[in-house]
């Protein structure tokens, strides 16, 4: 979500601000006072839902509505407001949070929730989109917490032109228990996965079903969340959902390679550059042991606060206040080795982020979308993908969007652009 900032703030901090999705300015989402229809008002039990093996995963536990647009013209007003292209909407739409139940990174029983965004008048029977969101700090930066907001235009977009969108918040984002486990693409996978499971189950209470192809997308961190979601339901993962089409936005395929080099290289956005640096040490430590205490990879004083700031609680503007404007006020020698020669943890981290385009095909119609010159996940990413795909017979075309900046963000400006994109893309091939 976006947040406002003294006008003394420069625009590519502004930029920056808006493309962590920072908390402070957006509107959350609350339950609407409406009359009753399936899935408003209270939370609703999961009583009768369809029970999973794997702890439940998949099962349903709540949901409920969070609004209502009555028509294409309400969603219209709701899309410009947001900065995105209303010229797809269709339909009014109903937004649901559903609560389900999942397992964390180490395949423990935990629950997630996410946002499902139906298409109100459409026919019973809808393709569900699903649509992975970039990154965020705070808990409420997830798509079920907000509304109005940069979080929420593409699943609103995309109920809107008559598709079921599915919204994963990630574990630990949401209502989830715990820390976010960032960029690690197999809990992003299963949450998502599960997601999908939880919104199959709940679509009958307002009358549709959902089909069994689904159209994959995401967006920065979420392209490569989209991707592993794409190769789960490719390798039959799932008994009834299938992939149908998958449609990254602005990834950071190569992280460990093309996304770490140029931002240790100076040639992403400084300020990004030593938020993302940040957020792989803490983030990869807790789960792969990087690092044996913060001293080790943080100068101070910031060893002593950064891994606090990445604890959900904080906000986008305490993370960039709490953090030092270069690399080299933020890292210590031993941590941009790290960065930069990655062994033993680091490298175990990385090979579940560089893998989401190697050694397997999607066979299904697929695009990849950059926009060149973008400041904060480098276009060098998406070749990289092109070209694995293309080892394995997929010759997924490449679009570039061009100069479609967003709050002074090329970067953010390519999930807009994206969007009503892949909506005139998907109607298609349908």
């Amino acid at each position: 979500m976006r947040i406002h900032v003294n006008r003394r703030t420069t625009t590519r901090a502004t930029a920056l601000c808006a493309a962590l999705l920072l908390a402070g300015t957006a509107v959350p989402a609350v339950a609407t006072a409406a009359a009753p229809t399936p899935g408003a008002g209270s939370p609703v039990s999961a009583a009768g839902g369809q029970q999973r093996q794997d702890h439940g995963r998949g099962t349903l536990v709540s949901a409920e509505r969070l609004y209502r647009l009555a028509g294409p013209e309400d969603v219209a007003a709701e899309l410009t407001s947001a900065g995105f292209e209303a010229g797809t909407a269709r339909y009014g739409v109903d937004a649901y949070r559903l609560v389900y139940r999942t397992v964390d990174a180490q395949g423990r029983p935990t629950t997630a929730s996410g946002l499902l965004v139906l298409p109100r008048g459409a026919d019973g029977r809808l393709r569900p989109v699903s649509f992975a969101h970039g990154t965020g700090v705070h808990k409420s930066d997830a798509p079920s917490m907000q509304r109005r907001d940069f979080l929420t235009g593409p699943p609103v977009t995309y109920a809107s032109a008559g598709f079921a969108a599915v919204a994963p918040d990630y574990l630990g984002m949401g209502t989830g228990p715990g820390l976010h486990p960032w960029m690690d693409v197999p809990s992003e996978t299963t949450a998502s996965l599960d997601m999908l499971r939880a919104a199959r189950a709940f679509a009958p209470r307002t009358g549709h079903t959902l089909d069994r192809e689904v159209a994959v997308t995401g967006f920065s961190q979420g392209a490569s969340a989209a991707l592993g979601l794409a190769r789960s339901l490719r390798a039959g993962e799932d008994r009834w959902f299938r992939l149908g089409a998958l449609a990254p936005v602005s990834g950071a395929y190569d992280f460990g390679g093309s996304e770490l080099r140029a931002l240790l290289d100076g040639r992403l956005e400084p300020k990004s550059s030593v938020i993302y640096a940040a957020y792989t040490l803490v983030a990869f430590n807790r789960l792969h042991r990087v690092y044996d205490s913060p001293g080790q990879v943080f100068r101070a004083p910031y060893a002593k606060t950064v891994e606090a700031l990445f604890d959900g609680a904080h906000t986008g503007r305490q993370l960039m206040e709490g953090t030092p404007d270069t690399l080299d006020k933020l890292l210590t020698p031993h941590g941009r080795r790290i960065l930069d020669q990655p062994t033993g943890g680091m490298a175990a981290a990385l090979r579940t982020t560089d893998g989401v385009c190697t050694d397997w095909a999607p066979r299904v119609p697929t695009r990849l979308y950059l926009a060149r010159g973008d400041e904060q996940a480098t276009v060098e990413n998406t070749a990289v993908c092109h070209a694995a795909l293309r080892r394995q017979g997929v010759d997924a075309p490449v679009i570039d969007l061009g100069a479609v900046d967003y709050e002074h963000s090329r970067h953010l400006g390519s999930n807009v652009a994206a969007t009503a994109d892949i909506v005139r893309w998907l109607r298609t091939l349908r």
